[in-house]
This record gives structure tokens, sequence and C-alpha cells, in this order.
């Protein structure tokens, strides 16, 4: 090859790689439909270069039309092996920037829009005092229980990583969702909002309705007005990872429930054949005792979990409030199945009453829908909503609680608050911080435990003297005034258990983040994408900081040695 043959070569490659970044880091598809070149929907990766060619002299020179056929570089292959080139630059720099830190791995899994379980991996370290969460990778899991996302676990960081420290931590969501009648009733909501919210139309239709029935209940004297009050107009679809948002949809649900009957009958009146039967199917569904009894049950133990959800979406670890409700959430729970079924019927059966919905006679028999099984005991409608869902749902509830916050992981993370330097360390508690690196027998030897006991009495001193460690509020603030001062060298002992602290995964908001950028990168109409592309974007559009250090030419000779080429650099 000649040297303007390798010059050239090096501009083609250089100018797909541009557009490639920036479509990944706009989060941007790459292809169209139709990839002739008197198109005009070839996708974004060629008109880009189409118009890099058209306002660059440089690049023209070497235009798609002047390359060799087999050198054009535009091919759907050749962007996924660019673009699994700087993703690989990615991950590689998260693994060099831990090196033989301790780290924790975050995970969860949701469906993408092609119902596919992905599970999301989030790296959690400290570095140079600040706490630092990557995402790694995203991978299809066929199974969600725990062995299958553990073996998945171990399948990516074998390609990864080899490290002998590290802490793994699932991250499920705080409604059940193994309860048969409980998942209908979401996929029932869901499809009742994308009816309702299918036009325009029938949006402004429920506006309408609900600003007229305000107006009247002010007049009336039913409503207070004021600032921020009565602004819900719309019923809006849950989102599949936070969880509150399915809270604040079925209190809409519940709050709206005669205008949602409104808007599906006039689209029984004036909609399509089709659109008629799809809204009579839901009409029917929605007034009947089993969604009513459903939704409110539903709506209470959300109820009671969204405040520790809400808290777990957050960035900042505000672990004492975070323990004082798990605690709240695990009596309110257990006050509610001992004692909280007459209450909610009764709310279900002034509901019933206020909306014509036929209230079932709970000590008859229970009406079995489809064939009952052979040798199957004859059960009442009480049995059947008390115990098979009212306790069964509970259950599942705390179960989930118990499991992800244990006794045990409870005090320690109780015991990481004395860590806290707010208040001039205030919660500071020598006695209590022994205790807690008693929980880490790897790291503090018995030797070492003793000399952390007289280092933290220096320690306290020190920091609550100096001026640098006033108006610190948190242990991550600690943590980086540690490093700024140096006093991570003057007490290791200290700052490691500091960092042992900063790496317990509490919060789920990066987690979750993955799964809402997969809803912008794997759309409706991208419903097809395969597993290791879509990967690839994820982690390229989520860690773009990351991706802006990568340079052209390391990404070039990555792709230059994945295999032999016709082109050289």
């Amino acid at each position: 090859m000649s040297n303007q043959a390798r010059i050239d070569y090096q501009i083609r490659l250089g100018t797909t790689i541009d557009c490639a970044r920036f479509l990944l880091q706009q989060g941007l598809p790459f292809r169209g439909h139709d990839k002739t070149e008197d198109s005009k929907n070839q996708g974004n990766f060629l008109e880009l270069l189409q118009w890099l060619c058209n306002h660059n002299k440089d690049i023209k020179v070497i235009s798609l039309k002047n390359a060799p056929e087999n050198l054009k570089l535009t091919a759907p292959d050749i962007q996924k092996y660019i673009v699994n080139c700087i993703v690989v630059k990615i991950v590689n720099s998260i693994i060099q920037d831990i090196g033989y830190k301790l780290f924790s791995i975050l995970i969860d899994e949701s469906k993408d829009i092609s119902s596919k379980e992905q599970m999301s991996i989030v790296l959690r370290y400290v570095d140079k005092g600040r706490v630092i969460e990557r995402f790694v990778g995203i991978v299809h899991v066929t199974n969600t229980s725990s062995l299958s996302l553990k073996e998945a676990i171990d399948g990516f960081f074998s390609t990864w990583i080899k490290h002998d420290k590290f802490a793994w931590t699932s991250f499920g969501s705080y409604c059940k969702k193994n309860h048969v009648e409980i998942v209908g009733l979401f996929i029932l909501v869901v499809n009742v909002v994308n009816v309702i919210g299918a036009s325009a139309k029938r949006r402004d239709m429920l506006r309408e309705k609900h600003s007229a029935n305000t107006f009247e209940a002010l007049n009336n004297g039913d409503l207070s007005s004021g600032r921020g009050l009565n602004q819900e107009t719309m019923i809006k679809r849950p989102g599949d990872t936070r969880w509150g948002s399915h809270y604040i949809t079925l209190a809409r649900c519940i709050s709206m429930f005669s205008l949602i009957c409104e808007v599906l009958e006039t689209i029984i009146d004036d909609g399509s054949n089709s659109e008629q039967n799809e809204a009579k199917v839901l009409m029917n569904s929605i007034q009947s005792f089993d969604f009513i009894f459903h939704v409110h049950l539903m709506k209470a133990i959300l109820g009671i979990t969204n405040d520790l959800s809400q808290v777990l979406q957050r960035k900042d670890q505000d672990i004492v409030n975070a323990m004082n409700l798990v605690k709240i959430c695990k009596v309110r729970l257990q006050s509610m199945r001992e004692s909280g079924w007459q209450s909610l019927l009764d709310e279900v059966s002034s509901f019933c009453n206020k909306h014509g919905i036929l209230m079932l006679k709970m000590d008859y028999a229970f009406s079995v829908r489809g064939k009952r099984r052979r040798n199957s005991q004859e059960i009442t409608n009480t049995y059947h909503y008390r115990v098979e869902i009212f306790y069964a749902v509970i259950d599942m509830q705390l179960q989930e609680l118990n499991n992800r916050f244990t006794e045990k992981s409870t005090e320690l993370l109780l015991y990481v608050a004395y860590l806290n330097p707010s208040n001039s360390f205030t919660t500071f508690d020598r006695q209590k911080l022994i205790f807690l690196a008693q929980f880490y027998p790897r790291d503090f030897s018995t030797t070492e435990l003793l000399i952390f006991e007289d280092q933290l009495q220096n320690y306290i001193i020190d920091v609550c003297s100096d001026n640098m460690f006033v108006g610190l509020t948190s242990i991550g603030d600690l943590s980086q005034k540690m490093v700024i001062t140096a006093k991570d060298k003057v007490y290791p002992l200290v700052y490691w258990l500091l960092t042992l602290a900063l790496i317990l995964p509490v919060t789920t908001a990066t987690v979750e983040r993955t799964f809402s950028v997969m809803s912008i990168i794997k759309t409706q109409l991208r419903n097809r994408m395969e597993d290791q592309w879509m990967n690839d974007c994820l982690v390229a559009y989520i860690e773009r900081d990351l991706f802006d250090k990568i340079d052209n030419e390391s990404i070039m000779y990555r792709f230059q040695n994945m295999k032999s080429r016709r082109g050289h650099l």
C-alpha cells in the first residue's frame, strides 16, 4: 500500500470513528431502512458521514464515492467493530482505575422493550476519597434466580476482571413480581394507560373531565385550593424499575377512576371496532371486585415502602434514615398483616358502593376461573382474598425486605452512621466503630484492632480541632477531606474503615439509571437490537466522560489489531 493510500485510509477510518463517536454520545441509532446512494433514509451514520464529506475538503477527497469498493468502512459490521473497540477501551480504563482497590458489584434486572431480561452490572469503589460508580455492561439472562445471576456475573468477570476482593449485591424491586394476580394487575393497568393515552384527543378528554370535576369539587368545598394542589391530570405508565411510579399510577387510578371509565365509555361509543372491543374488555376488567381489591391492596403496600424506595434511589447515602425506614416498613407491613384486613375490605367495599361495582359475598364459595383442578378443595372468597392474596403478597414483601436487610446487615449499616462528621462529629462513638471494624476480620486483625482503638482517639481530637473538617455532612465528604489533608496517611486504619463503609451498596440510583437509558437506546423501532450491540451502545452512552478521554488513534489501533485488514495505518 502506498503512503498516500495509507494516509487516505487513516483519514477515512478517523472520520468513521468520529461519526460513531457523535451518534453514541447522543444515543442515536446508526442505521436507516435504505442504504442505497440516492436514498433519503440511509440512517444517521451514512448521512452524517456524507455531511462531513460535503463540508470538509480533506475528507471530501477520500469520500465514499472515491473510496475503494472494499475500503469504504461503512458496513454494519465495521460500525459494530469500532463501537466494540471503544467499549473495550472504556471498560479497561475502569478496571485500570480500580486496580487492586476493594470494590462492590451492584446488579439489578429488568425487561427491555422486547421483553428480554437484562441484568445491569455497576462497580462501586473509592478513589482518592471519592465514591465512584461505573456501569460496565448489561447481560441477557434467561433466569433471574440468585444462582443464575451469580453465574452470569462470574461469566462476565471471567472475561474482564481477575480480582480476589469484591462483594456483590442484587437489588430487587420492593413490590414483589412473583404473585400471578399482582402481575396481572400491573399488566391490566398498563393496558388501560396505553388505551387512554393512545391519542392526544383521549388525553385531552381526560384532562377536561378532570378539570371540570376539580372545579365542581372546589365550588362545593370538597377540595382545598392552593399552590401545587389538584394538578394531576393524567395517569402515567409505570416504569419497570422505579417502583415509586407504580405507586403514583395506582393512586391516580383510584382517584381518577370515574374519569377513566368515562373515557373508556366514549371509546366504546365512538371508536373503531377493534378499539371498542378493547375498551369493553378493559371496562369489564376494571369494574370488577378483583381489580378494585388488587389496586387498593398494592396501593397500600407500595405506600408503606414508597419513602424507602425514594431514599434508596438517591445518590447520597442517608444510611440512618434508610435503616429507620426499613424498620418502619417491616413494622407497618406486619401490623397490616395482623390487623389491616378488615380496614382494607371496608375501603374496597366503600369504593365499590360509590362506583356501582358488585361487592362479593365474602362467605360464599370462591369461583375459580377456568377448569377446577381435580380433587381441589372448595374455598370461600374470604380464604382466597385474605390468605392467598392479602397474606401472600405481604409475606412476599416482608421476605424481600428481610432478605435484603438482614438483622446483621442492618446492624452493620447503622454502625456506619457513627462515622458521620455532621454537627461536628456528634455521632462519633469509638466503641461502636470498633464493633464495625470487627465485621471485617480479614481487614482488621486482632493486633490491628488494638492499634485502631488507639488511633481513633487521636483521630477524633484531630478532626474536631481542624477547621478543614467543619461543616462536613456525609462520610463521603469526610473521606475526600481526609485525602486532601493527608490524614488518610496519618490514620490509615480509620480511612480503610471509611472506604469499606463507602462501598456498601445502599443506593440504587446508578443501577436504575442504566435501565432508563436502555429505553433510550433500545426503542420500539429498534427492538431487534442484538444484545452485544445494545451493551456496547449503553456503555459508551452512560460512561461518556471516560469516552471523551479516549483518542481516535488508540481506537484505530485496536480496530486494526482485531483481525487482518485490507487497509493499513
